[in-house]
């Protein structure tokens, strides 16, 4: 049954971005629009964020993950490197990254460039999960196809016994990616669909070049 849904609207009047209120870099201005997503109380999970690829297969493909650090250099999050998601990453490190906060109508896209974190950082955040996420990590071969969830959480157990009492390690096929941008566009939702869109380039200075894009 097709359901139409042309007459779903919504005006966005709660905020603007002006040129006039903004930093040079844009990570000054993420910094300040997470933790504003961060505090507000109709924002669940504030860093979760679309990771979008191209695939082995030639087709893009989008899912939602955690992001876990950004500075100055970029944006890190973490995944095993056998997966899809990572095969693709490491075949094409150009990938984009978006944030959705609908409930303060803003989103954050990101284009970027990936590569693996060091296995310091990465080891150093493993070791920070607790241990069930530590096994988790080992018990997926995350894509592969599996007979069912029975298979997974036996194998959980047999680990759980396994390393009772043990450290537990990082796997080498599991660890961070930093996407180091290269365009950061910030759009905030304006009434009549005149939305808000500044986009920050990097230019061959290595200084952001600031635009304001037609909505």
């Amino acid at each position: 049954m097709m359901k139409d849904l042309s007459n779903y609207r919504k005006s966005y009047e709660k905020s603007e971005l002006l040129e006039t209120t903004i930093p040079e870099d844009p990570i000054q201005l993420f910094h300040r629009w997470f933790y504003e997503a961060d505090e507000h109380e109709g924002v669940d999970e504030a860093n979760a964020m679309t990771v979008a690829t191209i695939g082995l297969d030639g087709f893009p493909k989008s899912r939602v993950v955690l992001l876990k650090k950004f500075n100055e250099e970029g944006f890190i999050f973490y995944t095993n490197y056998n997966s899809e998601k990572g095969k693709a990453i490491l075949a094409n490190p150009n990938i984009c990254l978006s944030f959705f906060w609908p409930v303060m109508e803003r989103q954050v896209i990101i284009k970027g460039v990936a590569e693996k974190t060091s296995s310091y950082v990465s080891d150093a955040y493993f070791e920070s999960r607790p241990d069930g996420s530590k096994l988790g990590a080992i018990v997926s071969n995350q894509s592969e196809v599996i007979s069912s969830r029975e298979y997974l959480d036996t194998k959980l157990k047999e680990l759980e016994n396994q390393f009772k009492g043990k450290e537990i390690k990082r796997p080498n096929y599991w660890g961070g990616f930093l996407v180091k941008p290269i365009e950061v566009e910030f759009w905030q939702g304006r009434p009549n669909r005149l939305h808000d869109r500044i986009r920050y380039h990097l230019e061959e200075d290595y200084l952001w070049k600031i635009e304001r894009l037609s909505p």
